[in-house]
């Protein structure tokens, strides 16, 4: 009896696995990655500069980390390196935007993927707890996806530097693996998400729906547009959590798979708009495309994906 629960478990956990969704998870978190250093260019100094420089002292949000851990990465790190080399943080800061926009530009495209992977997650992770006070979910996810792209079997048969080093059949298994784990993961998070918005009056009233609308700059809609339509907020704050709880039930059907994810994705899709969340809707969007993207009827599954 053991011996068979084993081997399911085995096959479930390390399918055979193509590697488009490993495309779709490279070039989204690129494109993710390209954009997040193009909307913080004229500002990533003023964020994240020192004591006397910023808007708020860079020097704060790490010291508050370092109670945290001392071992999460920060943009201090580089500024320090870069004093015993007798560089600047005047410097030494412009060149981490130049690097992280680098990595983004070449997760794009597949060039030395895996090491644009690792510098794009070191760096977006350093300049996302350096500037922790101004940060918010979207570098949560973005760090999440970054770690999933640098530690599976990288390049996929769409990346540039395919040509220098393919996988070998073992990778299969191993891309099998981390498509499964980050999978589970998304069906944690909307789960818990679900059930906590579940448990609180605001999403069955929509009065939370309400709230996050008209808060300062989330305010995209005009006032008298949401006045007009405010009838609808109950109804869609109960569909939010019930698409939520039921994401790990029904993203893994085949039929109802398709609608659960378009559902989703138009969900993150209408945050991005309503909000001007623009970010946190992509790298949602991604995460869900590289997790069950195949499952879409567009998307063919005649072969492993």
């Amino acid at each position: 009896m053991i011996r068979p629960v084993r081997e399911r478990l085995q096959v479930f956990l390390f399918p055979v696995e193509g590697d488009k969704w490993l495309a779709i998870l490279r070039v989204g978190l690129g494109l993710q990655v390209l954009l997040y250093a193009l909307a913080l260019k004229w500002d990533w100094n003023y964020l994240l500069a020192g004591k006397g420089k910023g808007q708020i002292s860079r020097d704060l949000a790490e010291a508050l980390l370092s109670l945290e851990s001392p071992a999460v990465p920060r943009l201090g790190w580089f500024v320090s390196l870069g004093a015993h080399s007798g560089v600047g943080e005047e410097t030494i800061l412009p060149l981490t935007w130049i690097l992280l926009f680098f990595a983004g530009s070449c997760l794009v495209v597949g060039f030395y993927s895996r090491l644009a992977a690792v510098l794009g997650w070191l760096l977006h992770l350093s300049a996302a707890k350096s500037g922790g006070l101004a940060s918010y979910g979207v570098d949560n996810f973005m760090t999440i996806g970054l770690f999933y792209l640098m530690t599976s079997p990288l390049p996929d048969r769409y990346a540039l530097d395919w040509r220098f080093r393919k996988t070998t059949p073992e990778d299969s298994r191993a891309r099998g693996f981390f498509r499964r784990v980050l999978q589970l993961h998304l069906c944690l998070i909307y789960f818990f998400s679900g059930l906590t918005k579940a448990l609180g009056r605001g999403w069955w009233d929509g009065s939370n729906i309400w709230r996050a609308l008209i808060r300062p700059s989330f305010n995209v809609l005009p006032a008298e547009m949401l006045i007009k339509w405010k009838i609808l907020f109950p109804i869609a704050g109960v569909s939010i959590w019930l698409l939520e709880i039921g994401y790990p039930f029904f993203v893994w059907h085949r039929k109802l798979g398709r609608i659960w994810l378009t559902c989703i994705c138009a969900m993150h899709l209408m945050i991005g708009l309503t909000m001007g969340m623009y970010l946190f809707a992509l790298i949602m969007i991604v995460l869900n495309l590289a997790a069950f993207g195949p499952k879409l009827a567009f998307i063919s599954h005649r072969t492993p994906e």
